[in-house]
């Protein structure tokens, strides 16, 4: 894969965020907080009237996008994430970033960039920088076969 500065990466769309799975991963993660599932909770807080997703989740939406296009989650090597708003059930999200670095390290072509999570029509709830490898290192080359006389 080629890539350059200023690349835009593919995005990864979410079309409507679902309340019923923000109550499954609510019970996965021993996340208590109520907001996750009780719209009553929701009001009581202040946030509307829509249960509020968690934030690995969101996280998770940025993580995927950037596996889906540098290869599987085994190439990322660093993300550095930023909360800035809230996911409430039925938004629409789309995951995008920015190449803003290319490099070889140890061997590999290796990827800096700006990444960010939005909410179609809203605005960004999370935004930070990933590192991810483009393409694997190189196998080293065999060793000549020994000469023998």
């Amino acid at each position: 894969m080629t890539v350059r500065i200023g690349d835009e990466l593919p995005p990864r769309d979410i079309p409507s965020v679902d309340a019923e799975k923000m109550k499954t991963m609510a019970a996965l993660l021993s996340d208590g907080n109520p907001i996750h599932w009780d719209v009553e909770a929701v009001r009581a807080a202040g946030l509307g009237d829509r249960p509020v997703n968690q934030g690995p989740t969101n996280m998770a939406y940025v993580l995927d996008m950037l596996a889906s296009w540098s290869g599987g989650h085994d190439r990322l090597r660093r993300i550095r994430l930023r909360f800035t708003g809230n996911v409430f059930a039925g938004d629409h999200l789309r995951a995008a970033g920015t190449v803003t670095d290319v490099r070889d390290e140890d061997g590999a072509t290796v990827a800096d960039c700006e990444v960010r999570l939005d909410v179609v029509g809203g605005g960004t709830v999370l935004s930070g920088t990933a590192s991810v490898t483009c393409e694997p290192p190189e196998p080293p080359e065999p060793p000549a076969p020994a000469e023998t006389g």
